[in-house]
């Protein structure tokens, strides 16, 4: 009797697996073998191709996930200017992906060695970071100018002296070099010198032979799958949202246990427990005169910039999202964004509701037009007050300074990961 019961209960599991298979409707990573709109089989030799699966956007090199949601934007500390343009406003920002680290000297150097290769000697020297950023009449400077970008020692210090204009341009470029190198391992198993050897995978997937095909000058077609959305700045949103991370003061369902004034918890500057309590979290100036402390006991560990992965991470994994350089962010500045912007990804492209004429910069009574765009973060040279990721400073587009860097932003592209 157990015999038959254990037969019977095999079969209806049997059967169970198979009506759920079938009644498995298709999304978006896994389409099915045919077109549910026409019946026509995809990754068809004549016809249109797509994937059949699909595991979900990679992440791209240096790139961290940001699961989205709401926050409140804009700045929790006393405004101490009086401009009042940082407002609280509650928001919602879509997922994204961020640079873990600021673009540092060897990843630039790596792009004006392509641009001196493959552009003309004209957009090459247009893309060069303005070194003497670092010179001053009164200050001894010289080696800054002269090593910073180039010297081995810095190789990993953020790039800086580079206006909104150029990281813009260098987003580009990367977006470039990335997808090429992407479509060229799908569509040749890795090798420049061929295709996979036979009997794996890749090389047998109809998917990869459509790619090859529409693999020319080193990008396959967006509709394999293969390549990654434009590298870019990210919005002013998007670059607050990931330095709070709020994601690390969640306390069931969707309630949170407090705000924050810095990318981690509390008012103080430095670890208030384990191992390395009292040290500083960021690189920042503490007062007149003081960048580092004092010789053999230097609080923050860094007179001018510091390294990339130097102090530690915020709740998302971003390193220096406060201090270290000031980061260039997509938008264009106004006072009054945050009272007329939209509250699902918002982003201001340019004097949209407030007009650039309304600040009269032709009659110098404003630094304000559409090429004024607004940089976050603090740096090596603020105090501690512009290191809230909610203040806002801004800066003509094709201006650069010693105190300002970038890191790039990407969207996430449909399915949850």
């Amino acid at each position: 009797m157990m015999r038959i019961a254990s037969v019977y209960l095999l079969g209806a599991l049997v059967l169970l697996t198979t009506a759920c298979k079938k009644n498995k409707r298709p999304d978006s990573g896994h389409i099915g073998k045919n077109s549910t709109a026409t019946g026509i089989a995809y990754n068809a030799k004549e016809g249109f191709s797509t994937p059949k699966s699909f595991k979900g956007q990679p992440t791209g090199p240096n790139l961290v996930y940001i699961e989205g949601g709401r926050f409140v934007m804009g700045s929790l500390e006393e405004d101490v200017a009086g401009v009042h343009d940082n407002v609280e406003r509650t928001v919602t920002v879509q997922s994204f992906f961020m640079d873990e680290t600021e673009i540092a000297n060897v990843h630039y150097l790596e792009y004006l060695y392509a641009v001196q290769k493959d552009s003309s000697q004209e957009f090459y020297e247009s893309a060069l970071p303005d070194t003497t950023v670092w010179a001053g009449e009164m200050a001894f400077n010289d080696t800054y100018v002269d090593q910073y970008l180039r010297y081995p020692g810095f190789r990993m210090y953020p790039v800086v002296g580079v206006s909104w204009v150029q990281a813009q341009d260098y987003s580009a470029w990367r977006t470039g070099a990335v997808n090429n190198d992407l479509a060229r391992k799908a569509t040749s198993g890795g090798k420049k010198g061929g295709r996979k050897k036979k009997g794996e995978e890749a090389a047998t997937d109809a998917t990869a032979e459509a790619a090859s095909k529409q693999y020319s000058g080193g990008r396959a077609a967006i509709e394999t799958g293969y390549v990654l959305p434009n590298y870019r700045l990210p919005t002013e949103a998007e670059w607050e949202y990931a330095a709070k991370a709020l994601i690390g003061t969640q306390y069931l369902d969707e309630n949170q246990s407090n705000q924050r004034i810095y990318p981690w918890d509390g008012s103080s500057m430095r670890k208030s427990s384990g191992k390395k309590k009292g040290t500083m979290l960021a690189n920042y100036k503490r007062g007149r005169g003081d960048y580092a402390g004092i010789a053999g006991k230097t609080n923050d560990g860094a007179i001018i910039t510091d390294e990339v992965y130097s102090y530690p991470p915020n709740d998302f994994g971003l390193y220096n999202m406060a201090g270290n350089v000031n980061e260039w962010v997509w938008d264009v500045y106004r006072p009054t964004t945050f009272q007329t912007f939209n509250d699902l990804n918002p982003v201001r492209r340019d004097g949209y509701l407030d007009d650039e004429k309304n600040y009269g910069k032709k009659d110098n009574n404003s630094l304000l037009d559409n090429r004024t765009r607004v940089y976050k973060g603090g740096s090596w040279a603020d105090i501690a007050y512009w290191l809230a990721p909610g203040t806002r400073r801004y800066m003509d587009q094709d201006s650069a300074t010693a105190t300002i860097g970038f890191r790039c932003s990407m969207i996430a592209s449909g399915r949850k990961r």
